[in-house]
């Protein structure tokens, strides 16, 4: 398993089990998941940063705004999924903000002392945290790249690869991202329109670059995936 696999295994697994208190061997008893609907803010930009967040249940976008009032997103988290992780880097203040998108949202908090407790306790959770949240603010500028210098079918073709190296599960030469994505999704998240990421796709499928149904893409070869 690559270093990028190893760290996507401890997100989307670990990370959950470990951290939310309902998981824990010491149960909080009085910690309570938190239960959202749709389009409901879970924080919002200039709120303090004091908490991180785990989505039991659901899914959470997280964007800005620029300053012409457009939404920007940057990620969209599901079950298993943590977000909020900033404030670990030194973050006091929001700079993005966190909205449900589905209704029955579940999400359990944990607060950043409480974290660092147990980072304190756990040396090996303490550099796995860490390196995650470099890793993610890494994937954070390359996106930021990608929106300002290229164009609409690259930011797709990137999307899928970087995708595919966070959370794809290899099988022969062909890469597995599951995924719950809309191709609405997929245009937020690469700042295209929902018509152009089908489009785009459906010119990929075409070409046996790659596969889609609504609950994977299948990269057929990585190397040829331009």
């Amino acid at each position: 398993m690559t270093s990028t696999a190893s760290l996507w295994y401890f997100e989307s697994v670990n990370l959950y089990n470990v951290l939310c208190p309902h998981k824990t061997k010491e149960l909080d008893k009085k910690h309570e998941f938190r239960q959202f609907k749709k389009d409901q803010f879970i924080y919002f930009p200039n709120d303090e940063a004091d908490h991180i967040y785990m989505v039991a249940e659901g899914r959470v976008k997280i964007g800005h705004y620029l300053d012409d009032g457009k939404e920007v997103v940057s990620s969209i988290l599901t079950k298993g999924e943590f977000f909020g992780e900033l404030a670990l880097a030194g973050e006091d203040k929001r700079r993005d903000f966190a909205q449900v998108m589905d209704n029955n949202t579940s999400i359990c908090p944990l607060s950043i002392e409480a974290l660092k407790a147990l980072m304190k306790d756990d040396k090996e959770l303490s550099f796995r945290l860490l390196k995650l949240v470099g890793l993610r603010l890494m994937r954070l500028e390359r996106k930021l790249e990608l929106l300002v210098f290229k164009d609409a079918r690259t930011r797709i073709v990137e999307f899928l690869k970087d995708s595919a190296s966070w959370k794809g599960k290899k099988v022969g030469y062909e890469t597995m991202i599951p995924t719950k994505l809309t191709h609405k999704d997929i245009a937020a998240l690469t700042g295209t329109s929902r018509q152009t990421v089908t489009t785009i796709l459906n010119e990929l499928k075409e070409q046996n670059l790659i596969y889609f149904d609504r609950r994977k893409i299948l990269i057929r070869d990585l190397a040829n995936l331009k």
